[in-house]
């Protein structure tokens, strides 16, 4: 079985500003605002949904394929991905465009400031999905807008069931235009405050959400998540992380996890508590693909964390 994870292939540059924006934005003054921040700490990291989604799935042993369009300057991150032992065969690279970028200046108080370039991932539309069933299930995550829709539909045609995942990129649909994901995607997967604005929008609540599909999946950070299908409610705890050094990108390794779960056959309850256990682990360290592990250390600590096995 195989997995096609659509989405957005990302450069992420973080900086760190050692004082606060506060001290530096005067609020009367922000109609002639022009600031500068000296970042001695900076990083590059490897991002994007596509992306991370992918390598934590390749982490587990999950036969995985990442659909995205990247740019000129992709070299970097390409070589990354070989070296990682992923597949590189549905990336398309748009040679006029950059890859995606982000760029996040983050201060003492945790707040953020963010410019994000889509470059490539506009043209993530001239991806097809592959129609000769080599595909078993797949995600559709933030990307380009006219290449979610396209993605989906395509799925929906070719009988391929998906995970919608709308993510950030959700204030970019109207209500009609999220209920036309629901109705084709066979699994709906949001964080807490993305189900309510997804409720909001379609006029649907979780419950007739859930009906629509076989289940709908709602993380809830340090809360943990919950999973409704079939008329039922199941809740999965959070894993403790240990030490938390970076959210950013913890989502992405969750539905990593949940593609493991559901493209192995398990229990709504076991893909859940991998996904739980994986995004724990992510947490602990800096950036969205540093983290590594063993299939065989992750069993061991899924034992010791929910004595069983799966």
């Amino acid at each position: 079985m195989s997995a096609l994870i659509c989405g957005s292939l990302a450069y992420d540059t973080i900086m760190v500003f050692p004082g606060r924006f506060k001290e530096h934005i005067l609020p009367e003054k922000v109609h002639i605002l022009s600031v500068s921040f000296m970042v001695p700490q900076i990083r590059r990291e490897y991002g994007g949904c596509a992306g991370n989604i992918a390598y934590n799935l390749h982490l587990l042993g999950g036969d995985g394929y990442m659909m995205a369009t990247a740019g000129r300057d992709f070299d970097l991150y390409s070589d990354w991905i070989d070296q990682c032992g992923m597949s590189q065969r549905y990336v398309k690279i748009i040679a006029e465009e950059y890859t995606a970028q982000a760029f996040v200046t983050t201060d003492l108080d945790d707040n953020q400031i963010t410019a994000f370039h889509p470059g490539a991932m506009n043209s993530s539309h001239a991806n097809d999905i592959p129609d000769d069933g080599s595909i078993s299930i797949a995600i559709i995550s933030p990307d380009g807008k006219d290449g979610m829709v396209q993605h989906a539909r395509q799925c929906h045609e070719a009988g391929i069931p998906f995970i919608f995942d709308p993510g950030q990129g959700m204030p970019m649909f109207n209500g009609e235009e999220l209920l036309s994901f629901i109705e084709q995607a066979s699994y709906v997967c949001v964080n807490d405050y993305e189900s309510q604005l997804l409720q909001e929008r379609t006029g649907l609540n979780t419950k007739q959400i859930a009906e629509r599909v076989q289940a709908m999946v709602v993380t809830c950070g340090s809360e943990g998540s919950v999973i409704h299908t079939n008329g039922d409610t199941i809740e999965i705890p959070a894993v403790w992380a240990g030490a938390v050094q970076d959210p950013t990108g913890c989502g992405d390794a969750y539905r990593g996890g949940l593609i493991f779960g559901l493209m192995n056959g398990l229990d709504w309850e076991a893909c859940g508590r991998i996904a739980a256990l994986i995004s724990a682990i992510k947490v602990a360290h800096h950036g969205t693909q540093n983290h590594t592990f063993t299939l065989d250390e992750f069993k061991s600590r899924f034992r010791k964390e929910f004595g069983c096995s799966f």
